[in-house]
Formats: structure tokens, C-alpha cells, sequence
């Protein structure tokens, strides 16, 4: 059994802290005996009143040389008085020495760097506190982009329910990829979440139990406006061009045109409902044109860009 502790304090985030227990309590329900995970929630004091005001009972910090396989960060508005807390910060710092590996969650990755944790190391917070992080910790090598960072047995976690992806990547590592897409299908949430910091449901949709074609997914996502033609997907995958196109459809279902229509598509849909002009969707999802998204649409949707602009726009 693998002993689990996540660490709160006065204003965390009450999802940090729940969204990864969350996980770990569904592999346990779906495991059979023994149970994969032990789990708690810890903090300096007894009693943690969240950022959302619902109150947590915790168990007071262990001692920092018991067994511990995973230590978990969780952040939210109270991390940086956490941050100036020496004790907690010593603690954390001690206890990651006897871990098997060290998390964070959304802001929890301030209290990871105030212990010296990430000096030197890749990782990732929430969007929204990128520029005060990299002002305070420069040592840090920080991605504002990414889902989940992990560099050696440090992860690192983007904003709240980005939580929800890093302990199941977690749970990958641990248990494999079944069990961990397991736990993703009874929680309605999607195994892995390419492209960034955004949700991008088509791609996503493209994830079966063969996980060869995961990262040429991501790689789509992010690379939309450029040549996205058999031949350059196939040198993507590492595979014939043949044998890329049978594979493919044998793990997927579809072809790889169709594949990169629909993530445009779904792309595009993101943008325009962000208030994007057709023509600005059309050129960052690397539609030729106005007329070729505009069918792409029509055909897939049954409605013209601008029509779905108009009713779905924020």
C-alpha cells in the first residue's frame, strides 16, 4: 500500500485537495485487495478552513522521517502566508527527503519552490500566477503551458482541476494505463488533456487503450497551421506511411484526414466561442480559407461558423 499525504493549509484551494484524493479513493474502490493507496489529508493545525469555507479535518503534520511514498502540495489564496511559515516550509522540505516522489498542485508549487524543492527543475502553476512565481523563484525553470510537469520525481500541476490530471498520471505510473482510464471513465473526466492548459474534447476523443497515437494527438493540437498531411504525420508517428495510415484506423476508427478535420473543427468551436472572427479561427486552426472552414462545418455540424459564433459567443 502506498501511503498518500496531502498537504492543505488555512485558504487552500478545497479542489486541490479533493480533486487528487478523489482519484486515489476511485483506485481503491475499483481495485481489488490489497488496496493500491493509503490516503490523508495533512496540515500544521487540526482543523483547515479552505478558500471555499468548508472546514477539513486533518491529521496534524507527520513526523517527517515515518514511510511515505507520495507527498502532495495543494495551493490556493493561503499559500503564500504558508510560504512565510518556517516550520511548515522546513517541514515540507524534510518530509519530500523521504518520499518517493513530491507534487504540487495549482499555487501548492510556491511552497514547493519556497522549500527549494524546484531549484533547477522544470515545473508549472496555475496561468494566472506565472509572472509573480517567476519573480519570486528565478531559479525555477517554469512552463506556463503544460497540464502536468514532471522532472525527475517532481511533479508540478497547472491550475485546480489540473489536479484531477496529475494524480491520475500518478496512478499511471503506478498502476498502468488500465487502471488509470478506468478511474478516469467513472469520474467523467478525459485520461490526458493535450495541448496545454486548454481542453481540446476532440483530441481527446481519439484516446483508446492503444496509446501509441497519444503524443502525435498533442503534437496535432499544437501544431494546427502547420502541413498536417499523411506523409508529415506518419514522420510524426515514426512509421511508414502504410503502416501509419492501417495502424491508425485500426486505433481510432477513422482516418488520419478525418482525425485532423475534427480537431480543427473542435478547435476552431473553442475560438469562435471565445468571440474569435471566423477569419481569425479559420487562419489559427489552419483552415486554407474562410470557404473551407465554412464546409468543414456545414458537414460536420450542420451550421455555418458564423451562425454558431452567434449563438454560442460569450
Amino acid at each position: 500500500m502506498r501511503r498518500i499525504e496531502i498537504l492543505t493549509f488555512p485558504g487552500g484551494q478545497l479542489l486541490d485537495v479533493a480533486g487528487p484524493l478523489q482519484v486515489f479513493a476511485t483506485a481503491n474502490d475499483l481495485a481489488d485487495r490489497p488496496l493500491p493507496y493509503e490516503t490523508a489529508v495533512v496540515a500544521a493545525e487540526s482543523r483547515v478552513v479552505t478558500s471555499a469555507r468548508l472546514e477539513l479535518g486533518t491529521i496534524q503534520l507527520p513526523k517527517t522521517d515515518a514511510p511515505l511514498h507520495t507527498l502532495v502540495v495543494a495551493g490556493g489564496y493561503g499559500v503564500n502566508a504558508a510560504c512565510r511559515n518556517d516550520a511548515l516550509v522546513d517541514w515540507v522540505r524534510q518530509r519530500a527527503a523521504t518520499a518517493q516522489r513530491v507534487a504540487s498542485v495549482c499555487s501548492g508549487a510556491f511552497l514547493l519552490a519556497a522549500a527549494g524543492l524546484l531549484d533547477g527543475k522544470r515545473a508549472v502553476t496555475h496561468w494566472g500566477r506565472c509572472e509573480e512565481f517567476r519573480s519570486m523563484f528565478p531559479q525555477v525553470r517554469l512552463e506556463p503551458d503544460p497540464i502536468y510537469v514532471r522532472d525527475g520525481a517532481v511533479w508540478t500541476s497547472a491550475g485546480v482541476t489540473a489536479g484531477i490530471d496529475l494524480a491520475l498520471a500518478l496512478v499511471e505510473a503506478d498502476l498502468g494505463r488500465e487502471p488509470a482510464l478506468a478511474i478516469a471513465r467513472q469520474l467523467v473526466v478525459f485520461l490526458k488533456r493535450p495541448g496545454g492548459q486548454a481542453q481540446f474534447s476532440a483530441a481527446l476523443t481519439l484516446q483508446e487503450k492503444d496509446e501509441r497515437f497519444d503524443r502525435l494527438h498533442g503534437w496535432i493540437v499544437e501544431n494546427l497551421r502547420s502541413d498536417l498531411s499523411l506523409e508529415r504525420l506518419a514522420g510524426e508517428a515514426r512509421m511508414s506511411l502504410r503502416s501509419f495510415a492501417r495502424h491508425y484506423r485500426q486505433a481510432t476508427g477513422r482516418t488520419p484526414a478525418r482525425a485532423v478535420e475534427e480537431i480543427r473543427i473542435e478547435t476552431a468551436r473553442r475560438l469562435l466561442e471565445q468571440g474569435l472572427s471566423v477569419a481569425q479561427a479559420g487562419r489559427r486552426c489552419g483552415f486554407g480559407s474562410e470557404e473551407t472552414l465554412r464546409r468543414a462545418f456545414l458537414r460536420r455540424l450542420g451550421a455555418s461558423p458564423q451562425a454558431y459564433r452567434e449563438r454560442f459567443a460569450g
